[in-house]
């Protein structure tokens, strides 16, 4: 199965504000209020996974977070899934991770096997358009589920699904941060009016924050890339800056709406004489005066096209 893992996003997560959003927006709210995002710190890497043999694409951050008046490291470990399908077998990749990361921490000496491993926060952002239907612990995989006895020597490792495709434009401008206005724009795909309005949400919450020139500059270089996904017929490279330069996107966008329209409605007029042209060749072929040769030249059809009209007459 190829992967489709999107190099912008996972820049976007190469920002703290970014990673924050994501937990304060879209985590149990019991994970974020731990939290102490002033420390976030990225630890990402790539890692060949003797496994699948594949170099997967993540972010790893360690954030301190504080319970019963323990001070405690956490890492928070981000999966990007960005596949045209869901991939069932994510529950064991997820548990192969996590070891290798986990292996990498000794090799590292960040800590020892005596010692101990940190605890971790696995997080899975899928922006498919199809409904995820993994299963979300490895060991809901084990079937038939194993007596009592067994149970306690199967694996358990369970992941945090944010599935952008899951939360309405409601939902998320209520959140109204950039991140949550990136996934508007994700969500309007191809509807242009939509597509239009999400982008404007998003410029005005990167206005709002208070570290905007960071995150114009990430997040426009993100939109350049997912209007060329979209094939946007818009003149990208003068756009360098979703806050100064939204009037000129907001003009672009409008004028690619309207070329999409004048096209939809030529498709509609050629699909219109097409069936007239149709329609008048049956009735031509109904008379039985003309060869198809002719009907064909009558009518502008192929003679493939009135030989199947024939056809089909004849049934």
């Amino acid at each position: 199965m190829a992967n489709h893992h999107d190099s912008g996003y996972k820049e976007l997560f190469s920002y703290p504000e970014l990673v924050q959003q994501l937990i304060e927006g879209f985590a149990p709210p019991e994970v974020s209020a731990m939290m102490d995002f002033s420390t976030l710190k990225d630890h990402s890497g790539n890692y060949i996974t003797p496994l699948f043999n594949e170099k997967f694409e993540d972010k790893v951050w360690s954030v301190e977070v504080t319970w019963d008046g323990i001070r405690q490291q956490v890492f928070v470990y981000l999966l990007l899934e960005f596949q045209s399908t869901v991939d069932h077998r994510l529950p064991i990749r997820m548990l192969h991770y996590v070891a290798c990361f986990y292996d990498h921490l000794i090799k590292t000496k960040v800590t020892t096997a005596r010692k101990g491993m940190p605890p971790i926060f696995p997080v899975v952002l899928y922006n498919g358009s199809k409904r995820w239907t993994a299963r979300e612990d490895i060991y809901q995989m084990v079937r038939p589920e194993p007596p009592g006895f067994l149970r306690v020597y199967q694996p358990h490792l369970r992941y945090y699904l944010v599935d952008e495709s899951r939360f309405s434009d409601e939902e998320l401008a209520q959140r109204d941060t950039p991140l949550s206005g990136v996934f508007g724009v994700e969500n309007a795909s191809k509807d242009l009016q939509a597509l239009q309005m999400a982008v404007d949400r998003l410029v005005a919450s990167i206005q709002a924050h208070p570290e905007k020139a960071r995150l114009d500059k990430v997040i426009t270089r993100w939109l350049k890339r997912h209007l060329k996904r979209l094939e946007a017929d818009i003149e990208l490279d003068r756009i360098n800056s979703l806050v100064e330069d939204k009037a000129m996107l907001a003009e672009n966008l409008e004028t690619w709406a309207e070329k999409e329209r004048q096209k939809g409605r030529l498709e509609g007029r050629q699909e219109g004489r097409q069936e007239n042209a149709r329609e008048t060749a049956i009735n031509l072929l109904k008379l039985g005066v003309l060869t198809d040769e002719q009907v064909a030249q009558s009518t502008g059809l192929s003679l493939a096209e009135v030989k199947a009209l024939q056809s089909d007459q004849s049934h």
